[in-house]
């Protein structure tokens, strides 16, 4: 709550530096604006118990207070407060421990609170075998024509996104140049926050990107000079809007009426793929990474998603890298 008055200078202190942490990592507004304003209900809550420095604040505490804003009653409806504004607060206390611990101010111990569960049932996750129909839709369309290419495009804005499962916007920015055939590497320079990372890729998705770029790519920039990657059919970058339709598209040609009914979008692409990685047996901590995740925390849906517990994931040692389906060549 934005209007509770926090007395202790430090907390005031604190509170701006957080937000303004958030502003250089490049978060939206909401987000500047948001998370500060539900970590003022925490240092409040601290001031209430007699705690006016930081360094009071540890994991007990903080698990105290989120036990108690559970308990608390909705006071414009009644009831319990929702899962999505509970996600919400604790979508804020993981960031601001990630920012106490970058920043050298404290260093907490995980927090070890599990998302409410309308987080999960809101995630739509494809099956191993949904995403070869998928991959297999991008098949026997338009051969000898000049939308040929196409297929190939849709072949590596799957990989982009499944394969190695990029955002949204990460698969928009990505150019021709981030991608590193010899090490296997997608370069992601302007991640989420503004983090970079590189992303391996297997030999089944490296055949996928060279076919695209090699074969299909030169047809659709017409001789222009574009560095995008993925190219639109008018010789520009391709938006997002129009890799939605495509993924409709192939969603529609599976002719399986149960993906057919499903909300697919790019992000499902990557929700599954970090799903299917943990079913897989790779460890949250290689996931984590794999993502692009600031900390450990916001991997751990996944468990939920993929039907096991953290403690039954397993070293990735054993499982050839990022192989996570086959598919008929």
């Amino acid at each position: 709550m934005k209007n509770l008055p926090l007395q202790s200078e430090a907390f005031q202190y604190v509170e701006k530096s957080f937000s303004e942490w958030l502003d250089i990592l490049g978060y939206a507004p909401s987000t500047v604006y948001g998370l500060p304003n539900h970590v003022r209900e925490l240092l409040y809550w601290l001031e209430q118990q007699g705690h006016t420095q930081l360094k009071d604040l540890d994991t007990p505490l903080i698990r105290n207070y989120y036990n108690q804003l559970k308990s608390r009653t909705n006071q414009r409806r009644g009831g319990g407060l929702s899962s999505a504004y509970l996600n919400k607060h604790l979508q804020a206390l993981y960031k601001f421990a990630d920012y106490l611990r970058q920043s050298g101010k404290l260093f907490l111990p995980a927090l070890g609170i599990e998302w409410e569960s309308d987080t999960t049932q809101e995630i739509t996750v494809l099956e191993q075998e949904e995403i070869k129909l998928l991959y297999q839709a991008t098949y026997g369309f338009n051969e000898g024509t000049q939308l040929e290419h196409f297929n190939a495009r849709d072949r590596a804005m799957l990989t982009i996104f499944y394969g190695c499962g990029l955002r949204r916007n990460e698969g928009y920015q990505l150019n021709v140049e981030d991608i590193n055939f010899d090490k296997q590497l997608v370069h992601v320079r302007k991640g989420k926050a503004y983090k970079e990372r590189f992303v391996p890729f297997n030999k089944t998705n490296l055949e996928y990107l060279q076919e695209y770029l090699y074969d299909a790519r030169p047809n659709l920039i017409k001789g222009l000079r574009e560095s995008a990657f993925l190219i639109s059919q008018r010789g520009k970058r391709m938006q997002t809007q129009s890799m939605a339709l495509r993924l409709r598209l192939l969603q529609q040609r599976t002719d399986d009426i149960h993906l057919q009914q499903k909300e697919v979008r790019l992000h499902v692409l990557r929700h599954s793929i970090a799903t299917h990685l943990l079913q897989n047996g790779m460890t949250l901590e290689k996931i984590s990474r794999f993502l692009g995740h600031s900390s450990l925390e916001s991997t751990q849906v996944y468990t939920h998603l993929a039907g096991i517990t953290q403690e039954r994931t397993q070293p990735f040692s054993n499982i050839p890298q990022y192989e996570t389906i086959q598919l008929d060549e």
